[in-house]
């Protein structure tokens, strides 16, 4: 398991990584910066010690490897995994994408619905869990044409619309009234 950091603003010394490697990470997320009170916090709260220096093992390995097949018992219903696959399919014929989601963000997409049911205490997958994580498992997998960077269309931009038009399993679409 590799966790990593990525500074998008310098490169010295570094090198992006080609698609096939940003492929091999399950997700992407984006922090941000701190609000100023947390940062003065971080601040006075590091000015003597750094929490690295406090960092100790929390689980053995065998009990990493129990968790992560718990993780994998999560049930995930054939409707909740085809729509996983049409949100990836989708990225896949989309204009304004060059390169869409491999099938390993498809399995990205699943495993981290899976891990997100079992968080909030469920075992089974619902679409809502799907959608939340498609930008995070899915936005650095895409390339997006240069005719779109042009006009500003950024990889979310593009899964927010398939999300839209993508039919959510369970939902009804009919309009109007009820049955």
């Amino acid at each position: 398991m590799v966790m990593a950091t990525q500074n998008p603003i310098e490169y010295e010394g570094t090198f992006p990584l080609p698609e096939a490697q940003l492929d091999r990470f399950m997700m992407n997320i984006s922090l941000g910066y701190p609000k100023a009170s947390d940062e003065v916090n971080i601040l006075n709260s590091q000015q003597h010690h750094h929490p690295l220096e406090d960092l100790v093992q929390i689980m053995t390995a065998e009990e990493l490897v129990n968790i992560q097949q718990q993780i994998r018992a999560i049930h995930v219903d054939p409707s909740i995994r085809e729509y996983i696959v049409a949100i990836a399919n989708a990225t896949r014929n989309h204009n304004n994408i060059y390169l869409g989601a491999s099938p390993r963000g498809s399995l990205a997409m699943f495993r981290a619905s899976q891990a997100l049911a079992a968080i909030r205490g469920r075992g089974y997958v619902i679409p809502d869990d799907v959608k939340l994580l498609a930008k995070p498992t899915l936005a650095h997998r895409l390339i997006v044409t240069p005719a779109a960077r042009v006009r500003g269309i950024t990889s979310t931009a593009i899964l927010e619309e398939i999300l839209q038009s993508v039919a959510i399993p369970g939902a009804w679409v009919g309009g109007g009234k009820g049955r």
